[in-house]
C-alpha cells in the first residue's frame, strides 16, 4: 500500500511539474510576441520621418435670419493649417482659407493666405518669426476657431475697429520677460487707405477695407506693433497693444497721414464662469485734408459675460459699441446686444444659436437670429 501511495504522489508531482512547465512556456511565448511587436513598432518609428508635416484646420457655416427678409445661409469659411518642424528650434506654419465657398470672377468668396511664416527659437525665452503672420492685437485675431468663442458671428468691435482677421508681412520678436509675462515687437507692412482716384480715406469711414493682405501690397511706409500680455494667474489674460503707422495713404496723399491704434482687453475664466472685455481706438491725424469727416477717431468696446453650464452647454450675453466716425460731432455710434447659446457636440465641434438687436444713433436699425455650426481639428 505504501508503494502505491508513493507512486501516486510521484505521478501527481509529475503532472504538476508538467502543468507548470506548460504555463511557463505560455508566458514565455507571450513575452516573445510582445517583444516582437515592440521591435516592429520601433522599426516603423525609425523609418518614419523625424519631423513630419502636420495638418489641421477649421470651418463654420452660418444661417442669418433678418426678421424674415434677406435671410442668408453661407459656408463662411473653410481653413487648412499646414506646418512642419524643420528642427527642434526652427518651424514653419501656414493657414490657407476659402471664404464663402466659391472664389473667382463674379463669385462671392476669396482664397486667402492668412499665415505663412518661419519661426526660430533664439533661446529658451525668445522666438523670432518672419513672413506673413496675424497681428498680435485683440482677443480673436490670433485665436478665432469657432469652438473657442461664443456667438455665430464674430463681434463687431473686433471686426470693424481692429479689424479682425488682420495679417501683415514682416518680422516679429516674442520674448518671455518673466513667468506669465510676454512681450511682442513687430515691424511689418501697413494698411493702405488711399483711394486710387483722389487719395481720400478708403471705405465709408472704416479701416477694414484698408487691409492689403500682403497681396502685391504697397510698402512705401512700414508699421510697428508692440504688445504686452500677462497670463501668470490661472484663467486670466490681460493684454495691451499699441500700433503706429507713418502714413495710412502709403505716399499717395498730399501729406503723410499718421495713425495709431491702442487696444486693451481682459479675459477671465473660472469654474464655468467667463468674461471678456475689450476696448480699441484709432487716432488719425485730423489736420490732414485726406480724412473723411469724423474718421480721425474710431473706437469701440464690448463686454461679454458667459457661463459654461457643463461640458456641452454654455450661454452668453454681449453688449458692444463701435463708432467709425467718432471724431465728428454728429451721432454715428452703433450699439448691439447679443444673447445666445453654444452646444458642444465634441470638444472642438459646436452648434451655436443667438439673437441680436442693433441700434444706430440711438434708433433701432436691425434685429435677427443666427444659427451656426463650427469645428476645428
Amino acid at each position: 500500500m505504501r508503494k502505491i501511495a508513493v507512486l501516486g504522489a510521484a505521478i501527481a508531482l509529475s503532472n504538476a511539474v508538467n502543468a507548470a512547465d506548460a504555463e511557463t512556456q505560455a508566458q514565455i511565448n507571450e513575452l516573445k510576441s510582445q517583444i516582437a511587436a515592440l521591435a516592429d513598432s520601433l522599426e516603423q518609428q525609425s523609418a518614419a520621418p523625424a519631423n513630419p508635416v502636420y495638418i489641421g484646420g477649421y470651418g463654420e457655416m452660418h444661417l442669418n435670419m433678418n426678421q424674415g427678409t434677406d435671410n442668408q445661409i453661407d459656408y463662411h469659411r473653410f481653413v487648412l493649417f499646414f506646418g512642419k518642424d524643420f528642427t527642434d528650434r526652427v518651424r514653419f506654419f501656414s493657414e490657407l482659407e476659402l471664404e464663402h465657398s466659391l472664389a473667382g470672377d463674379g463669385k462671392p468668396g476669396e482664397v486667402e493666405l492668412e499665415q505663412a511664416y518661419v519661426e526660430v527659437d533664439v533661446n529658451d525665452t525668445t522666438q523670432v518669426k518672419t513672413g506673413l503672420f496675424l497681428m498680435p492685437v485683440g482677443i480673436l485675431n490670433e485665436t478665432h476657431e469657432p469652438d473657442t468663442f461664443y456667438g455665430v458671428e464674430r463681434n463687431n468691435v473686433e471686426k470693424n475697429i481692429i479689424p479682425t482677421t488682420w495679417w501683415e508681412g514682416g518680422v516679429m520678436v516674442t520674448a518671455k520677460a518673466a513667468d506669465g509675462l510676454t512681450v511682442d515687437l513687430a515691424m511689418h507692412s501697413g494698411l493702405n487707405a488711399a483711394d486710387l482716384d483722389d487719395g481720400v480715406l478708403d471705405g465709408v469711414k472704416s479701416l477694414r477695407s484698408s487691409r492689403q493682405k500682403v497681396a502685391e501690397a504697397t510698402a512705401n511706409k512700414a508699421a510697428y506693433t508692440a504688445r504686452v500680455k500677462y497670463t501668470a494667474v490661472p484663467g486670466l489674460e490681460l493684454a495691451l497693444t499699441a500700433q503706429y503707422q507713418d502714413d495710412l495713404l502709403q505716399g499717395a496723399g498730399n501729406d503723410e497721414l499718421g495713425a495709431s491704434l491702442v487696444e486693451a482687453h481682459a479675459v477671465y475664466e473660472n469654474n464655468g464662469f467667463g468674461v471678456r472685455a475689450l476696448y480699441a481706438q484709432w487716432n488719425i491725424d485730423s489736420d490732414v485734408d485726406d480724412v473723411i469727416a469724423g474718421a480721425s477717431e474710431q473706437k469701440g468696446f464690448y463686454i461679454e459675460p458667459s457661463y459654461r453650464i457643463n461640458e456641452k452647454v454654455g450661454v452668453f450675453y454681449r453688449n458692444s459699441m463701435w463708432d467709425n466716425a467718432a471724431g465728428s460731432s454728429s451721432d454715428s455710434e452703433k450699439t448691439q446686444n447679443d444673447i445666445g447659446v453654444n452646444y458642444w457636440l465634441a470638444e472642438t465641434a459646436v452648434l451655436k444659436a443667438d439673437y441680436f438687436r442693433q441700434e444706430s444713433a440711438g434708433e433701432f436699425s436691425a434685429a435677427g437670429y443666427n444659427l451656426g455650426v463650427g469645428f476645428s481639428f
